[in-house]
């Protein structure tokens, strides 16, 4: 009932700049949560930043400083700027959303974005 898409992940040269968007559709009735997560092959998927309804923000300890998330509610979208980028960046980068939807007593969903390609590489 809720889908998610994302867009912005490629091929970046180290010390380069990507900015992911991942936009939420359906049957939304509130957004909660909205979070950054990457598994790199071999690796667990682990979180990489992640904004609350209030603005209230986390981030991974090896990416503060370098990438920042934002959202925009009325788009129902959750950004991702990557600056600084580093070959230990190199992931795939899923979206999740968390929130309630339409149906009678809005129960709570979450949702997880396709997955995108993210390589650092010279």
């Amino acid at each position: 009932q809720v889908q998610l898409v994302e867009s912005g992940g490629g091929l970046v040269q180290p010390g380069g700049s990507l900015r992911l968007s991942c936009a939420a559709s359906g049957s939304i009735f509130s957004i909660n949560a909205m979070g950054w997560y990457r598994q790199a092959p071999g690796n667990q998927r682990e979180l990489v930043a992640a904004i609350s309804s209030g603005g209230s923000i986390n981030y991974a300890d090896d990416v503060k400083g370098r990438f920042t998330i934002s959202r925009d509610n009325a788009k129902n979208t959750v950004y991702l700027q990557m600056n600084s980028l580093k070959p230990e960046d190199t992931a795939v980068y899923y979206c999740n959303v968390q929130g309630r939807i339409m149906d009678w007593g809005h129960p709570p969903f979450g949702s997880w974005g396709q997955g995108t390609q993210v390589t650092v590489s010279s």
